[in-house]
């Protein structure tokens, strides 16, 4: 049974803004860790069959152990899909010895013009049965509320 997380906000920038943040690879380390981690990329290649790995650092790893480690998730993430101002979809990997944590869970990043800003909706599926659902939400979440932060000093 495949699950499908979910999460949306309104930010206040222009789709193109919002955009540009999901494909620069300073921008994704700055917003795209949820809160009570860091994030570094070691891979880098912005492009349809591209993609990039992120190794996530927990700050405080006794309440969150990690996937891959007790401290980190690492993920290998490619790009299936990038339409600009539009849409950016992602496949992600988590490297873990947990079977929970296998397979290929879809992040689709979808923009929507809103009034004045750009409604950001994000659609994880084929979610691995070790994420916590509410967890996963709520990272999603804080990760928008980065983003927001992020684009909107850009302003």
């Amino acid at each position: 049974m495949s699950r499908t997380d979910r999460g949306s906000r309104v930010i206040a920038a222009p789709e193109a803004t919002v955009y540009g943040a999901l494909l620069d690879r300073e921008s994704l380390e700055a917003w795209l860790p949820p809160d009570g981690m860091r994030g570094r990329i070691e891979q880098w290649d912005p492009r349809p069959g591209g993609g990039f790995r992120m190794v996530l650092t927990y700050l405080d790893p006794a309440d969150s152990p990690g996937k891959t480690s007790d401290a980190t998730d690492v993920v290998d993430v490619g790009f299936a899909e990038l339409v600009p101002s539009e849409r950016v979809v992602q496949t992600a990997v988590f490297e873990a010895d947990d079977p929970a944590y296998a397979g290929t869970m879809t992040m689709t990043w979808h923009l929507t013009a809103a009034g004045d800003g750009t409604e950001v909706t994000v659609t994880a599926t084929d979610v691995p049965p070790g994420i916590d659902q509410g967890d996963h939400e709520a990272g999603i979440a804080s990760s928008l509320a980065n983003l927001a932060s992020y684009v909107e000093a850009l302003g």
